[in-house]
């Protein structure tokens, strides 16, 4: 029996077949000691190192298994700007007055800020920025997404409503009456991505451990205690940028954030007309309907589908389901064989914001990116090591906030088998 129910599709995700980079960083033995240490090698986690280390500070970061193992080198891959969920009057009424420009403002241009940091590094992760597409699925959501459209315009954003014939030539499905594009936005390799994150932190100078799970962190004097199985990290300073994985390391950390499971799935090489049919383009395409689905083009005549799944029985599930979605959305996709199938754990907040905690004396969390991970991220990686690097608190992006539990928590997380199949069948009332 595998350890996490993520042992095995760690294997079978179609990122990981990617012969650009592979990691294998030594575990951590014995007491070293470091300005800051990180846990987490992800994108949050390696994006604040990287910043730090640039910057010449000595940085440590320790992983339970190895740079991108999480969800940053699972995921869909989709970098999409703008917090999800919330309106950008909702967004005012959370963060302030004093704080809404800087947080729209971030969020407005995070798909932007990741794609000129991996052209400023040239990674090679496949990166494209041609717009992505958030098909409505129903009367109701093309109403919400006039007024959405409208606010977010207002404020910077810029996104362009299309309907009918332009839908259906854009995505290469006739399911979907109206959408939104956002010029923005595009979609990554995210294992190559991390992956060349971690080499550009190595060269700034940063170490980095594999197969080192944390154990117990520890403030004495002046300084924070990392331990680990085999070692143990000294610092000033630590990071913790676990997301979805979150333990119970910082205490009511985890109780903060609702641990939610997308999963993804990849076709066998389509022939030409069938691959030229869907997105043709090349825009990344997601949907409003309450369980979503996500999709995208990849090289080799490949289609990425996605969308909510569970975990049942220690494994990965909901897969039978998105198949059968595939093809409603995808009617090209019928006989199509699917090759790779995988998930990861992504973090809800209860209001839907990314958040940064600094709950002791020089140790900051950041974290919940509520399915907007790939982009927000980054955001709040270099906002965490800005912080250490000497910002206040105003002149951050995003604000500190304290740890606050998610309501009914344990409820929500028992519930929520019951709660995703309610939601389908609303979904699918609404879709007809």
């Amino acid at each position: 029996m595998p350890d996490s129910p993520y042992e095995n599709d760690w294997q079978t995700s179609l990122w990981r077949e990617s012969p650009e980079k592979t990691p294998g960083n030594p575990s951590l033995e014995g007491q070293i000691f470091a300005d800051v240490a990180v846990v987490g090698a992800g994108f949050t986690g390696l994006r604040a190192a990287s910043v730090l280390a640039e910057s010449g500070v000595n940085v440590v970061v320790v992983e339970a298994k190895d740079v991108g193992w999480g969800a940053s080198g699972r995921s869909g891959g989709q970098v999409n700007p703008m917090l999800p969920f919330n309106s950008p009057e909702r967004i005012r009424q959370i963060v302030g007055d004093d704080k809404f420009e800087a947080v729209s403002k971030a969020s407005l241009n995070s798909a932007t800020e990741l794609f000129e940091f991996i052209e400023k590094y040239q990674i090679r992760c496949g990166a494209r920025q041609n717009g992505w597409l958030r098909v409505l699925h129903s009367e109701s959501a093309y109403k919400a997404a006039q007024t959405e459209c409208a606010n977010w315009n207002s404020i910077g954003g810029d996104m362009h409503l299309i309907e009918g014939a332009e839908v259906a030539r854009l995505s290469g499905s006739n399911r979907y009456k109206a959408g939104v594009v956002t010029t923005q936005g595009g979609a990554v390799q995210p294992f190559d991505l991390v992956c060349g994150l971690a080499e550009i932190s190595k060269q700034a100078g940063v170490r980095i451990f594999g197969q080192t799970p944390d154990l117990q962190l520890l403030r004495s004097e002046e300084n924070w205690h990392l331990a680990t199985p085999y070692g143990s990290v000294v610092s000033k300073w630590a990071i913790i940028a676990t997301n979805g994985y979150t333990n119970g390391l910082v205490p009511g950390l985890a109780e903060s954030i609702v641990p939610m499971t997308p999963i993804q799935m990849s076709t066998e090489p389509l022939p030409d007309d069938i691959y030229a049919s869907i997105l043709p383009q090349g825009h990344t395409i997601s949907d409003s309907r309450r369980i979503i689905m996500y999709a995208r083009r990849e090289p080799g005549n490949r289609i990425v589908y996605g969308g909510l799944g569970r975990i049942k029985n220690r494994q990965l599930d909901g897969f039978d389901w998105l198949k059968r979605d595939a093809v409603k959305v995808f009617p090209q996709l019928s006989g199509a064989k699917w090759s790779h199938a995988w998930g990861g754990r992504i973090a809800l907040t209860k209001d839907y914001l990314p958040h940064i905690h600094e709950p002791q004396e020089n140790l900051i969390a950041g974290l919940g990116y509520n399915g907007r991970g790939v982009a927000m991220s980054f955001v709040v990686g270099r906002n965490m090591a800005e912080r250490i690097l000497g910002k206040t608190e105003r002149e951050l992006d995003l604000p500190v906030t304290q740890i606050r539990p998610f309501p009914l928590r344990s409820i929500k997380m028992l519930g929520m088998e019951t709660a995703i199949s309610v939601m389908r069948l609303m979904d699918r009332l609404e879709f007809r």
